[in-house]
């Protein structure tokens, strides 16, 4: 028996050519160059120190290399990430730098992992896929306004209100210290703010943020800015991080989070594994890439790691540099390792702003106005869907907006489900049957056929029955057939509705016979003693051919 491609280890590496190697070693390196400080960056964001940035790029990132089935994501974490942890912690009352917050931090990444493999086991990815794109557009603009206002204070230099939360708070409390800013920091902000916009754009394939961090420790170390008032980030301690045991103290506070987390997680992953993947390589399995994000959370979570995430920028450093499997993120990890282990004392001079500056740019790059004006083009529900989500985001926080977010998509599904779908069939002058295209006027036949179009559940039976004897009343036939054959499956409730609207149109005159029943949903129906009646009074037929060509011989029409 072969196995399956998610009971593989490394799948991406099966059958891996000598050839690829020099490019996975060079986009190792190249992706390492920006996701290692772009992720020590992000850690500040979750109120906690750089190393756990820089730890999240090892256990995780190996782990995923090889589980994951995406052949060139890069999956560390992201700032959607760190900004949902950090609130995720001052909501659980964790204050940010106490001794509590790192081992709570454990315990998130864990309760992450575990819901992502109770999502796996309960194959729930492609219902976690539904969260609409303008629900995703609202939130990443919440976090990206909310985040580039929290790195006000490092780009100014002066002291951040830890009792500030969200947007409008924020910002609010920096405007009142403008006067206060520290020249210098001020002026390193620019021109680091400046010059990643412009390697960005200008020359893609430089590793912007290593090249800003570079500098940022050469001009600490060979200029008078430390005298200047120049605020650098707290020392980082040399080594790899020893394991640890997650508490279990704090599980009834963290689980909202834990779950918010968990979906912009999976989602984001897959977002990213999608659109890298080449035309060559195998489809992204959601249902893999839970358990891969999972058992990389649940691994990540004994060494300190944020909850990881896939990231577009660095997976898109390693894209250009020519990764063609997740060797180079295995280099990526072995990178940091080596960084945490001989590069730790020299980290240490990294100057805040210097980081502030790493994480406006790339959070602003999360407000993409350019969806929003297409939503409004396009489909106003979803513009105002983004909209709501965003405002959320801004006052009440990421959290309720990504509950907002969740909610809305639940409502637009559950709306699009109690739509009916019901079509009209009628005989083709050459023989067969069609569909009556929606836009024409119903054709008047007798009997009446029609097709249910759509799966039926609880949710979506009575809209369609509805529909169904709506149509019956406005065409007045003496029988109405129905074409079942699209039905994935029949259950109680079903059956329950579709006999009471046959007793109804009875009762005004109108036989009701059913067509072109799957076959499972035959021996459902055959087990409830109801249905054995209806099938024994010739109801059931095969076909909607044979039911109409049966009614047509009947004597009583």
């Amino acid at each position: 028996m072969t196995a399956t491609r998610e009971t593989v280890l490394a799948p991406t590496l099966v059958g891996y050519r000598r050839t690829w190697l020099r490019a996975d070693l060079v986009a190792g390196l190249s992706a390492g160059a920006v996701v290692i400080p772009q992720a020590m960056a992000y850690a500040t964001i979750a109120d906690m120190p750089v190393q756990i940035g820089l730890y999240t790029c090892m256990v995780p990132m190996l782990v995923y290399a090889l589980l994951g089935g995406s052949r060139t994501a890069s999956v560390s974490t992201t700032s959607t990430i760190a900004t949902l942890t950090a609130s995720t912690l001052i909501g659980a009352g964790i204050a940010a730098g106490s001794d509590d917050a790192q081992t709570a931090l454990m315990t998130l990444t864990l309760m992450v992992g575990l819901i992502l493999v109770a999502a796996r086991v309960l194959r729930l990815g492609a219902i976690i896929e539904n969260i609409s794109e303008a629900t995703m557009s609202g939130i990443k603009a919440g976090v990206g306004l909310t985040v580039a206002a929290s790195q006000l204070p490092k780009l100014l230099g002066v002291p951040g209100d830890p009792d500030a939360t969200g947007f409008f708070h924020v910002l609010n409390g920096v405007l009142r210290q403008v006067g206060d800013a520290n020249g210098a920091t001020v002026v390193l902000s620019i021109v680091s703010v400046a010059a990643l916009l412009a390697m960005g754009r200008l020359v893609p394939r430089v590793p912007g943020p290593l090249i800003v961090v570079a500098v940022g420790i050469a001009l600490i170390a060979f200029t008078g800015l430390r005298d200047r008032g120049v605020a650098l980030i707290a020392e980082v301690p040399q080594g790899i991080p020893l394991p640890g045991v997650p508490s279990l103290h704090d599980v009834a506070d963290l689980l909202p989070g834990a779950l918010a987390i968990s979906v912009m997680a999976f989602l984001e992953t897959v977002a990213v594994a999608r659109g890298v993947r080449r035309s060559t390589e195998p489809q992204i399995d959601s249902d893999r890439e839970l358990l891969a994000g999972g058992f990389a959370s649940v691994a990540g979570s004994f060494f300190h790691s944020l909850p990881p995430a896939g990231g577009f920028s660095q997976t898109a450093v390693a894209l250009r540099a020519g990764a063609r499997t997740q060797l180079s993120g295995i280099v990526t990890a072995v990178l940091a390792v080596l960084v945490a282990l001989f590069l730790a004392p020299v980290l240490s001079d990294l100057p805040q702003a210097t980081l502030g500056a790493m994480v406006v740019v790339a959070t602003l790059g999360l407000v993409d106005l350019g969806s929003f004006v297409r939503y409004w083009r396009v489909n106003r529900i979803e513009f105002w869907i983004a909209a709501a989500t965003a405002a959320i985001g801004l006052t009440a926080g990421l959290l309720p907006a990504v509950l907002a977010g969740v909610l809305l998509t639940l409502y637009l599904v559950l709306r699009e489900l109690d739509r009916p779908h019901i079509s009209q069939l009628i005989r083709e002058v050459e023989g067969g049957w069609r569909a009556v295209d929606p836009d024409e006027h119903p054709v008047h036949s007798d009997p009446l056929v029609l097709r249910v179009d759509s799966g039926l559940y609880t949710a979506n039976v009575r809209a369609n029955t509805r529909e169904i004897a709506r149509r019956v009343e406005q065409a007045r036939p003496s029988a109405l057939v129905i074409d079942c054959s699209r039905l994935t499956q029949v259950t109680t409730t079903v059956m329950r509705n579709f006999l009471d609207l046959t007793e109804e149109l009875s009762d005004s005159g109108v036989e009701v016979y059913f067509a072109a029943l799957p076959r499972r949903n035959i021996a459902t129906v055959r087990r409830t003693e109801l249905g054995r009646d209806y099938e024994s009074r010739g109801r059931v037929f095969d076909s909607v051919e044979s039911a109409a060509r049966e009614l047509s011989r009947s004597p009583d029409r």
